[in-house]
């Protein structure tokens, strides 16, 4: 009988963020595989795992995926595709012997995760495989509830975009939505800065660094926040009501 690959979202980066179940299967799961941003570096989604869950007894294992754009219906970069062929080809020796494998990735696998590359490359060498995807207190919530501040109400719309969208595609979606949440804007900070200055949504708008860890900051004054070096785990909420 093969094992069963789990693909667990482990929250924005408070251990007490993750859900009863991710933890409950952490702890079952023989096999831990866990994504790193760089080689031979620590993985942050294995850190918050380990700060509920002791892993001395699992076989812990971590995999390099390169930062580099994936866009949707289009091939991923070699490299890229090549880091998630080499994940799933280690993950299937394990199913294959019978040991259940647990994938936890930051936030909810949802979004902008590696684990559905992971899950949709393993599916090609696996049959009949048996999958199971356990979501997770996304970024996006958690940014939200640092800030104080609802995604949506009533009848308003949201989006949740990269915020290296072109500027008058930007534009556009901010003009059209209530609730606009920029992912990744710790480079285009001075760019975003301009156009709601443009469009006078500046004072509408925050920036959470580290949301949910002990460092967490709040910026609310975007002007002096994108003369800093951000960090790489920044969000931005900006409504309009």
């Amino acid at each position: 009988m093969k094992g069963r690959f789990y693909v667990i979202g482990v929250g924005p980066g408070d251990p007490e963020l993750m859900t009863l179940k991710a933890v409950r299967v952490l702890k079952k799961s023989p096999v831990w595989l866990a994504p790193a941003a760089h080689k031979n570096g620590n993985s942050t989604a294995l850190t918050i795992a380990s700060g509920v869950i002791n892993g001395e007894q699992k076989e812990v294992l971590t995999h390099h995926f390169p930062m580099k754009k994936v866009h949707a219906g289009k091939p991923a970069d070699p490299e890229v595709e090549q880091a998630w062929r080499e994940a799933a080809a280690i993950i299937a020796g394990h199913l294959e012997k019978g040991r259940d494998v647990a994938f936890p990735t930051l936030g909810d696998p949802a979004i902008y995760s590696t684990g559905f590359y992971i899950f949709e490359t393993l599916m090609e060498m696996v049959k009949d495989m048996q999958v199971e995807i356990i979501p997770g207190v996304s970024a996006i919530g958690a940014t939200s509830a640092a800030a104080n501040m609802p995604l949506c109400l009533g009848n308003e719309r949201m989006v949740v975009i990269p915020a290296t969208f072109e500027d008058e595609k930007l534009k556009d979606i901010l003009d059209t939505f209530d609730c606009i949440v920029l992912m990744k804007v710790h480079r285009v900070m001075e760019k975003l800065v301009a156009i709601l200055e443009e469009l006078d949504l500046l004072g509408n708008a925050v920036v959470v660094e580290r949301t949910s860890l002990d460092n967490q900051r709040i910026r609310r004054d975007l002007k002096a926040a994108a003369k800093d070096e951000l960090h790489y785990f920044s969000t931005m909420i900006v409504r309009k009501t």
